[in-house]
Order: structure tokens, then sequence, then C-alpha cells
């Protein structure tokens, strides 16, 4: 499953700086499903509604990046390539059942080795004990938001340790717990690496009860690929089918459009103060109910965004009056991005633009100068390296990632820096109705292939390549890999797309049936795609008997 033997002489060579010198403190902030789009600094459609003016003050004293990227749209792969610095190939998170035992927490290891006292707190989802951590307090798998209970080291095996929180709601007892920590619990004559993880804004949107005014009068922005008819070139028979038969079955939406999940049926029971009083759908077009449930979406959704940011007010005041703030690299991104309405789908794993791109902003007014920004490609599996770099560790030669500090700090992109971001997403057709695909993104083109297929080769879904131009279609509404003027652009992508995955170690040797269908489908030739609209329509059969089934029930 790995395709890097990790040996203890990596441990050995990473240089450190002398125990003397002052060294920053690094607290790393992650919320859950937070999109970038959904923070004011980052200008989108949202912006005016004003839900982060805290996060934004990161941007507005630190760096912005602008193409933030995580290699596989879904909790704990993203989580684990972060601890680790690996991609999800080599580090063995394919999917949520992804697990990094404490002798591969190697960020917590290695700043540890390089004298800082580690911390977890919140949303920890990589199912082992953290505890490579000196100290830790997190959430039991995804958590919950009301009445919160923690895992905790004790005399107890893991994870039988447990602390609860009744009468709080997850941020604030998160915000809470590491308040007392930096009050109480550290060791002030070290420096202090934190990860400060909230579950929110992950779905079901629990906000606390303090929000529930939040926004209630405020007209929601739309986004205009929200409808199907304003975006007849998005998509492939991979997402759409061969003549729009799989767009019901593809991709859970807002509105009515998927039968198996919505959130036109899963919101109105859950808040009903946001839906019009004694609700009856009967009553409404398919228009406006996905209007309202959109709406709902939005409005709960920024609910828990602006809980954050209120406790991150808390958290930063409180480092403010200490002295340690300017003292202290401060980062904040989410685990992934989020579909917020974009193509009419919910939740994230897909490898269009806000899902697969993270927020991340950095502060450290000793090095990183106010207001920076750069459109520079970073992944998640850069973030240890880059995190370690600031704590005066050399990169291990085990993790696959680079540190961008040079960026942070000059602004600059090196020559030699990366071109291209890579991206898997493996659960096929699993929870959301998202088909395997794989992927590379410059800074230019988005080039996506859907696979179609479990690991194991069964429950297929049409293949197909979708090819987007960001510098001209940065919403990914035109499907342009069939457009004879892209046919050099497709052909140089495509090797580009062949090196970097042989760069990066994806062989596919791990599920080779998986690997057989990227091989046969690469050509995409008439053969190709003849078999593509076969198997669509075998792929409707089934679902339709699936839903049928279900319905007999």
């Amino acid at each position: 499953m790995k395709k890097f033997s990790i040996v203890l002489l990596g441990f050995v060579l990473c240089s450190v700086v002398s125990a003397d010198e002052k060294r920053p403190n690094i607290l790393f902030i992650m919320s859950d499903d937070h999109a970038a789009h959904a923070i004011g600094a980052y200008g989108g459609r949202l912006a005016s509604l004003n839900p982060t003016p805290t996060i934004d003050r990161l941007a507005e004293e630190g760096m912005l990046f602008e193409n933030a990227f995580c290699t596989n749209s879904i909790c704990a792969p993203s989580r684990a390539c972060v601890i680790t610095g690996q991609y999800p190939h080599t580090n063995g998170a394919y999917d949520l059942t992804g697990k990094i035992e404490m002798g591969r927490q190697y960020l917590a290891l290695e700043m540890k080795r390089a004298g800082y006292e580690t911390a977890m707190v919140g949303k920890w989802h990589l199912k082992e004990e953290p505890g490579a951590f000196d100290f830790y307090t997190v959430l039991g798998g995804q958590g919950k938001y009301h009445d919160p209970e923690f895992r905790v080291r004790g005399e107890k095996d893991w994870p039988k340790n447990v602390i609860k929180f009744d009468g709080y709601h997850s941020s604030d007892a998160i915000t809470e717990i590491t308040l007392e920590w930096l009050k109480e619990g550290r060791d002030e004559e070290r420096p202090f690496f934190l990860m400060h993880h909230y579950k929110a804004p992950h779905d079901y949107f629990e906000h606390a009860e303090r929000y529930n005014d939040y926004l209630a009068d405020v007209d929601i922005p739309e986004p205009d690929n929200l409808w199907l008819e304003n975006q007849p070139k998005f998509g492939s028979i991979a997402t759409r089918g061969y003549n729009d038969e799989l767009v019901p079955h593809i991709g859970t939406s807002i509105g009515n459009r998927n039968p198996r999940r919505s959130y036109a049926v899963d919101l109105p029971p859950r808040f009903p103060r946001d839906f019009p009083k004694n609700f009856d759908p009967s009553a409404y077009s398919e228009e406006e109910i996905k209007r309202l449930s959109y709406d709902a979406y939005l409005k709960t959704y920024l609910r828990c965004v602006k809980g954050i940011d209120d406790n991150l007010a808390k958290l930063f005041d409180y480092l403010e009056e200490i002295g340690e703030l300017d003292n202290t690299v401060i980062i904040y991104t989410g685990d992934q991005g989020f579909m917020l309405g974009e193509h009419d789908y919910q939740d994230k794993r897909w490898m269009y633009e806000e899902s697969m791109r993270m927020p991340f902003l950095i502060r450290y007014p000793k090095t990183i100068k106010a207001g920076g920004w750069t459109d520079a490609i970073v992944e998640n599996v850069d973030y240890a390296p880059t995190m370690l770099a600031f704590a005066g560790v050399e990169t291990p030669s085990y993790m696959q990632g680079q540190s961008f500090k040079e960026i942070c700090e000059t602004g600059s992109e090196p020559e030699e820096w990366k071109k291209e971001a890579y991206y898997r997403y493996w659960m096929h057709m699993a929870h959301h109705d998202n088909p395997g695909h794989v992927g590379i993104r410059t800074k230019e083109h988005k080039l996506i292939f859907y696979y179609g297929a479990k690991y194991d080769g069964s429950y297929r879904t049409p293949p197909a390549w979708e090819l987007y131009d960001l510098s001209k279609d940065p919403q990914e509404n035109v499907n342009v890999y069939d457009d004879p003027n892209y046919e050099e652009i497709v052909a140089d992508l495509k090797q580009r797309f062949v090196d970097l995955r042989q760069r990066i170690g994806d062989t596919g040797e791990d599920y080779p049936k998986v690997e057989a269908i990227i091989q046969e489908f690469w050509d995409y030739d008439g053969d190709d795609r003849a078999e593509a609209i076969a198997i669509s329509n075998e792929f409707l059969s089934v679902r339709e008997q699936e839903l049928a089934n279900q319905k007999n029930k």
C-alpha cells in the first residue's frame, strides 16, 4: 500500500534550529467543509454578507493563497495528507475508512522532536489515537454539534476516556478547550504547535441557537449555475448520461433532481424556521422548492461559519492579551471546499473548483507582509513541510510535499515550483453519488477523467473526460474536451498527467482493476465512447431498480 519505505534515518537527517533561538508558535486552524468562497477575503458572491471578519483579518495582515487545493476532497484523506505530508495512495487513507496510527503522525512527531509542545483539539477523524501529540481532546468520529463528547488521554484504553460538554455547541466547546490548554495546560518555556479543528460547518449545519436570526431576512445570492438550464455544456456522459438520463442520479442535489437525496427533502424537518410556516411541498413549484432549499442551506451553513469566526475572535484576543499573537504563525484552512449550490450539487468530493479549492490564509507579521496574495499552486501535502519550515525543520525525505515558506515570505513563486495539482476521488458513488475520478489542475486548465468504478472495478458508471478553460470559464460551465481548438492542450495535459502520476507514485498497482479501466479509456476513441454509452444505459437500469426496491421497502 505504501510506495515509500519509511526508516528512522529520516528523523535523524532532519536539521532543526538550536534551542536558544526564539521560534514561533504554530497555530493550525482547520474547519470542516469551509469553502473558500464562503470567506469574505476571497471575494465571492457571499462576501457582501460579511460572514468572516475575523478570518478576513488573516488576509489583511498576512497572505491569501488563491490556488490551494486538496488532493482528495473528503475528510479523512485530506487530514491524513496534512498529518503525513503524503498523497493518499502513499499514506493509505483513500477514503473515510482511512486511519493514521501514532507512528505515522509525522507532523506531530517532527514538531515534538524539534522541541515544540504539541496539541490536537477538535475534529480528528483518523480512527487511531492521536497519541503522537503531547495533549489531545478530540471528537469521536464525526462528533456531535450539540452536547459534544471528546476523547482524552486517560487510564482506560483508547477511546474509552471521554469528557462531555453538556449545553455547549461544538465550536464553543472546542474553543473553550483550546483556551484552557493555552492558559493552564502548556509549558510556557516551549513554543507550541497546536492543531485547532472545528466540526463546523459540516452538514447538517446545526448552528448554535444564538444564530437563529442571523441572515434571517437577507436574500442570499445564488450562483447562476444553480440552474441546469444555464449550463447546457457542463459535464459529460459521466455526470449527465448520453442523453441526460443520468442527471437525476449523479450528484446529490439542492432541489428535487436527485430522488435519493436532496436538501429539498432533508432540510425542512431539520430547520422548519427557515421554511414557510406549515410548509407543504405540494403547494410549491419545483423552482420555488429549490430556491427555498438553497436559501435554507446557505443560511444554516453560514450560521455555522459565523460561529467559527466569533470563536476565533476570542482565541486571537487571548493570544494578543498574553503577547503571543505576533509570535505565532496562524494558518486558517478547511479540510476541503464545499459545493454551495453550484451545478445543483451539495457536499464536496468533486474535482470541481468549489470542492477542490481549500482556503489557505497565513499570518506571521515578523516575516510575512500584510495584504499578500499569490496564485502559486499549493496542495495539502505541502502544509506539513511548510509548518515544519517555520519551525526550522527541513522537510523529511519520506514526505512528498514541499515547503512554500519562501512564497509566504517573498510573495514570489520560485521558478522550479510545481505547475500542477493532482486530484483523485476514490469513493465511487458512495453517500453523495459521485463517480470515481482523477485529474490534473494547472493555473489555466483542469482536466478530469471519470473512470467510474469501485475499487474492484464493479458498479460502473460511464467513463468520460472533461476539460475546463479556467481563464475563460472560471465557473466550469463549458466542457471543451471535444472542442478541436483544444486538441493540442488536451494532448499536452494528458502527457503532463502521465508524468505527474509517475512523479508522485500513483501507479495504480494498489487497485489494478480500476487502473485497467483508466488505461482502456485513456485515448477515448470511437469504440471507447460507444462502450461508455452502453455502460450509461446499464447503470440507469441498475439505479432505477435500486430506487424501486427502496420504495417497496
